[in-house]
């Protein structure tokens, strides 16, 4: 297949660049990656239905995994409709019957990554410095069934780097409800031998100290859960992420995107060739394997910048708005 372009700002001025080949991530706006059958979707039936026998999402439970995709800081940069379809699916999750007392399941135990967080910016010394930064992984561990019950918060900043780790005892209240209390945290760098103290003061603290956690929704598969915190903080976290999940993680990261697109690839193999009408549409892309130049023609003609639009007759057309009225376009035919 090969592709034949020609190049208009306005349709006026005709030019005539030598495409090259290059291996872009497009997504459609707000429909990014979206695990659906229906078309105005990325990822075809064949690839939702292998991921939901992986990691055994519900219909409810899709449905927010779907309004969490694409929304980077774990919230801090949600748009006013993205919170409002999270908050919707939070909602029908909490009117569900999911694990009936979360706190005295087994599948409340272990390591959760957070996913989603309201008021990122105002809540516990974590949220405020580290949740609304897409480079870090941030997680919690709930371990209530030993001798010294924790809840820990955790922010992994890299591999190589390490984590800072902060602590707090754990009772349960009830059936859905964990007290806590901050009492304990420390860095832990790879390129130390020791850990290094968090400046906290957590005994001089007193009641700030201390919190409440209620899981008002846990998947009976163990593998999303939904809690609520003392400071009216909502939280949506799992403990297994989709290839699409991890996609979309790198590329805000910066890192591991080409083992992250060659996963998703090999969990996409099944898609029928009678489908590509599924890529019909606007697309953005949000990252490429091919570096900008200095010269804004070149990256405009290469597709490195603004959207990329196909039709149903295998027209293939990149735009760039350059100035209010002004827009620059290229646009090709499949051969």
């Amino acid at each position: 297949m090969a592709l034949k372009f020609h190049a208009a700002i306005h349709l006026s001025l005709q030019l005539s660049p030598s495409p090259t080949l290059f291996a872009p991530s497009f997504c459609k706006p707000r429909k990014l990656l979206k695990s659906s059958v229906k078309k105005t979707h990325v990822c075809q039936s064949s690839l939702v239905d292998e991921q939901q026998q992986q990691i055994s999402f519900n219909e409810q439970e899709n449905q927010l995994i779907n309004a969490l995709v694409g929304i980077q800081g774990r919230g801090k940069s949600a748009s006013p409709q993205q919170l409002n379809e999270v908050g919707h699916a939070v909602k029908v999750l909490e009117g569900l019957e999911g694990v009936s007392e979360p706190t005295g399941s087994n599948l409340i135990e272990g390591r959760w990554q957070l996913m989603f967080t309201t008021r990122p910016g105002t809540a516990s010394p974590i949220q405020r410095t580290f949740v609304g930064v897409d480079f870090f992984s941030v997680f919690q561990e709930v371990y209530l069934r030993t001798n010294d019950p924790r809840v820990s918060n955790i922010v992994q900043f890299s591999n190589a780097i390490g984590e800072l780790k902060v602590e707090a005892a754990a009772t349960i209240e009830n059936g859905k409800r964990i007290l806590f209390q901050f009492d304990r945290a420390a860095f832990s760098f790879k390129f130390l031998p020791f850990k290094v103290p968090y400046p906290v003061p957590f005994r001089l603290l007193g009641d700030e100290a201390k919190g409440w956690l209620d899981t008002t929704y846990l998947s009976p598969s163990g593998n999303l859960r939904i809690s609520r915190g003392n400071k009216g903080t909502t939280f949506v976290l799992q403990k297994k992420t989709e290839p699409r999940q991890r996609l979309l993680s790198a590329i805000w990261t910066g890192t591991g995107v080409l083992e992250a697109i060659n996963e998703f690839i090999k969990l996409n193999q099944n898609v029928a060739k009678d489908e590509m009408e599924l890529i019909d549409g606007e697309w953005q892309m949000i990252w490429s394997s091919q570096m900008e130049t200095d010269s804004w023609i070149e990256n405009a003609g290469r597709g490195l910048m603004g959207k990329q639009i196909v039709t149903k007759n295998g027209q293939l057309k990149f735009v760039v708005d350059i100035l209010l009225g002004v827009r620059f376009s290229m646009t090709g035919t499949f051969v």
